[in-house]
C-alpha cells in the first residue's frame, strides 16, 4: 500500500516537472519572439533615380502600360502633369488595401494648385479581383524598394519634392524621409507604425508570430463584407491579409530604430494626426517625430481634434465617415506653404 502511493506520487511528480518543463520551453519560446528583430537589417535603400523629366515620365509610362492588364482601372498608377517640371511635386502614398484611386481627388487639388503630381500603386494591390490573395506575398522589402521608385521617379518632375502618405503609405513616407536627402518634405498622414489593438510593447511579439503562422485574410468591414465593384468604395480591397499588416509594421520598427539613432535625410517632416483615430497608436508616431527632432530634423506636426469624428482614412472620399470638404482645406494649407 505504502509502495502503491510512493509510486503515484513518484508519477505526479514526474508530470508536475514535464508541464514545468514545457511551460518553461514555451515561455523561452514567447521572450525569443518578443525580443528577436524580424530581420529589419534587410531593409535597404536603393536609390535609382531618373535622370531627368522626360525620363522619368518614360518610366510611369511604361509601369502604366505594363500594369494595365492586371488591375482595376481605376486603380492605375496617375500622373499629372504640367508638361515640364515645376516648382513643386507631390507624390501620394496610398493605404494599406487601397489604390490610387484614393488620392485622386486631392491630387487634382493640387495639380490645379501648379504641382506635377505622382500616385503610385504599390506591389500587390488594385488588381482586378478583390479577392485576390495576393497581399500574403506584400513584404517590407518590397514597400523599401517602392518607397525608392517613388522617389526616383518623382523627384525629378520639379525643383521641390512633397512626398505624402497615409496609414501604411505614412509608413512608406517615414521610410523614404529617413533615406532620402531628394525629400524636401515627407508629410506623414495618421501613419501606421503601430496599431490601437495590439500593445506597442506587444507589436514585436506580434509581428513575428504572425508571420510563422499561416496567413489569414480578415474583412474590413464583417457587417458589409464585400462592397460591389462602382461603389463608393469598390476600388479598395475588403479584406487584408495579416502577413501583409505584419509587413507593414515591420518597415514601422525599422523607421523607428533609425529615428532613434540618425536625423533623416529629408530637409522637413510634417506628421498629422486625428484624435479620433480608433486604428493607429498617435503617442508612438509621436515619439518618432521627436527622435528626429532631437537629430536637429525640421518638424511640425498638426492634429484634427476628436470633436470632428473623422475616420483613420481622412483622404477616400468613398468612406462613409468621410468630411474631404474640411479635411482637404486643411492638409492643403498645412503641405502648401
Amino acid at each position: 500500500m505504502v509502495g502503491s502511493v510512493s509510486r503515484r506520487l513518484t508519477r505526479r511528480r514526474k508530470v508536475g516537472y514535464a508541464l514545468l518543463a514545457l511551460l518553461a520551453v514555451l515561455l523561452a519560446m514567447l521572450a525569443f519572439l518578443a525580443l528577436a528583430p524580424p530581420n529589419l537589417g534587410a531593409l535597404r535603400s536603393q536609390p535609382d533615380p531618373a535622370p531627368d523629366y522626360a525620363a522619368a515620365v518614360a518610366r510611369v509610362s511604361a509601369l502604366q502600360a505594363a500594369e494595365a492588364p492586371l488591375i482595376n482601372p481605376e486603380c492605375a498608377t496617375r500622373l499629372l502633369t504640367h508638361g515640364q517640371a515645376t516648382a513643386r511635386v507631390t507624390a501620394f502614398i496610398h493605404g494599406y488595401t487601397n489604390c490610387p484611386q484614393q488620392f485622386a481627388d486631392l491630387g487634382q487639388q493640387f495639380y490645379d494648385l501648379g504641382y506635377n503630381v505622382l500616385i503610385l500603386r504599390m506591389p500587390h494591390h488594385g488588381l482586378a479581383d478583390r479577392l485576390t490573395d495576393d497581399l500574403t506575398n506584400f513584404t517590407a522589402e518590397e514597400m523599401a524598394v517602392f518607397a525608392d521608385q517613388v522617389v526616383d521617379l518623382a523627384a525629378p518632375l520639379g525643383d521641390h519634392l512633397t512626398v505624402v502618405g497615409l496609414s501604411g503609405g505614412g509608413t512608406i513616407a517615414g521610410w523614404a524621409a529617413q533615406q532620402r536627402p531628394e525629400v524636401d518634405q515627407a508629410v506623414l498622414i495618421a501613419p501606421g507604425f503601430s496599431l490601437k489593438l495590439i500593445p506597442d510593447s506587444a507589436t514585436q511579439l506580434f509581428i513575428n508570430v504572425a508571420l510563422r503562422l499561416p496567413d489569414r485574410f480578415s474583412w474590413w468591414d464583417p457587417t458589409h463584407p464585400n462592397p460591389p465593384p462602382g461603389g463608393p468604395m469598390g476600388h479598395a480591397y475588403p479584406r487584408f491579409s495579416l502577413h501583409g499588416l505584419a509587413q507593414q509594421l515591420r518597415l514601422g520598427l525599422a523607421v523607428r530604430a533609425l529615428a532613434r539613432r540618425a536625423a533623416p535625410a529629408a530637409a522637413g517632416l510634417l506628421l498629422i494626426t486625428n484624435a479620433n483615430d480608433i486604428s493607429v497608436d498617435n503617442a508612438v508616431a509621436a515619439q518618432v517625430l521627436a527622435d528626429w527632432q532631437a537629430h536637429g530634423a525640421t518638424v511640425d506636426s498638426f492634429e484634427f481634434p476628436a470633436n470632428l469624428r473623422l475616420g483613420h482614412d481622412l483622404i477616400d472620399p468613398g468612406q462613409s465617415d468621410q468630411q474631404v470638404a474640411l479635411v482637404y482645406p486643411q492638409l492643403i494649407a498645412l503641405i502648401n506653404r
